[in-house]
This record gives structure tokens, sequence and C-alpha cells, in this order.
């Protein structure tokens, strides 16, 4: 019996020394080496204070900024903790309700704005944490904002255009903004 249990102990100690510390260090020092940014959770940094990520969006409810995707997330928006869409279907009536009331929201906010709203304004991502709006979404806010900074409108679309992250690798997802980079290079902007 002992033949059968020393083995055993030994690769039972052996993998959870491989697996269990060996790998994950070796894993955490090549990430740390070769991609530190995003190792560390591409966090965005503003005079020495970190203010966000790349990769989780934030709240921006103010009109003189660029507004991101709704966040399904609770009891917070954009809670990593609690990543997950709203698992709500296209029919369920309680979806609608919000989509309703975030066109209202929207259409209050720049009422002189007449153009269809992009979806991604109205429906939120499957993680609930996307950071970013599509193009058109970008341009859609564009004249509420030249509105409350008092700023040329072609200015801001060429923000917009400059912050357009092209497909990735060419090919997959569409053109895409970061909110929180757009909104931090137009408070950039205004104050010039």
């Amino acid at each position: 019996m002992t033949q059968h249990i020393k083995p055993a102990l030994l690769m039972l100690l052996f993998f959870t020394v491989l697996t269990g510390i060996a790998y994950p260090l070796l894993v955490t020092f090549g990430a740390q080496v070769l991609f530190p940014a995003q190792a560390n959770g591409s966090l965005v940094i503003s005079d020495k204070q970190i203010i966000g990520s790349e990769l989780i969006g934030q709240t921006f409810t103010r009109p003189d900024y660029f507004w991101g995707r709704p966040s399904a997330t609770s009891p917070n928006p954009y809670n990593a903790a609690a990543s997950s869409g709203s698992n709500l279907g296209p029919t369920n009536p309680t979806l609608m309700e919000a989509v309703k009331a975030r066109i209202a929201a929207l259409q209050a906010a720049d009422p002189d704005n007449k153009a269809p709203v992009p979806v991604d304004l109205i429906t939120a991502s499957g993680s609930g944490l996307d950071p970013h709006i599509s193009s058109a979404a970008a341009d859609y806010q564009v004249n509420r904002i030249a509105k409350a900074r008092k700023i040329d409108p072609g200015k801001l679309r060429e923000l917009v255009q400059s912050h357009t992250e092209g497909r990735q690798w060419g090919l997959l997802g569409e053109p895409r903004v970061n909110v929180l980079k757009l909104n931090l290079a137009l408070d950039a902007l205004s104050h010039q």
C-alpha cells in the first residue's frame, strides 16, 4: 500500500508546486515584463492620480460630457464585481420601458437633435462594463456638448475622429471611442 501512496503524494506535491506556485509566478512575471500596463489594469492616470481604467466604463451624466453605454450591473453602474448583462430579451416589457426612458432622457438633454438614437446609447453591453461607444453614438452627442461648453461642433467632431479606434487587428469589431479618454481630451480642449 505504501508503495502506491508515496508516489501519489510526491506527484501531488510536485504538481502543486508546478501548477500552484511556479506557473502562476512565471505568468505574472511575464505579464509584468511584456505587458505592464495591461497586467496592471490598463489604468488611466491624470495628474499623478488614477481616474479609471480603459477597460471599465464610468458614469457621465453632465450635459457637457460624452455619455457611455448604459450599465446593467447592480446595485451600482459599472460595478466590475457584478459584471453581467441584464438578461432581458428584446420583447421583455422591462427592457422596452428602460429603452424608452433612455431615449426620452437623451431627447430631453438635446431637444433639437432629431437624429435616430444609436442603439449603444440605449442598450447595455453583455458585460455591463463597456467603456466604448460607437462613432455614431459620439457624433449623436456632439451638438449637446458643443452648446454646453460653447465649443464649435466641428472641433468636437475632429476630437471624436482623433479618438476613434479602428477594428481590432483591422478585422474584428467596429470602430469605437473610449468615453473616458474622449472626456479627458474634451477637458483638455476646453482648457486651451
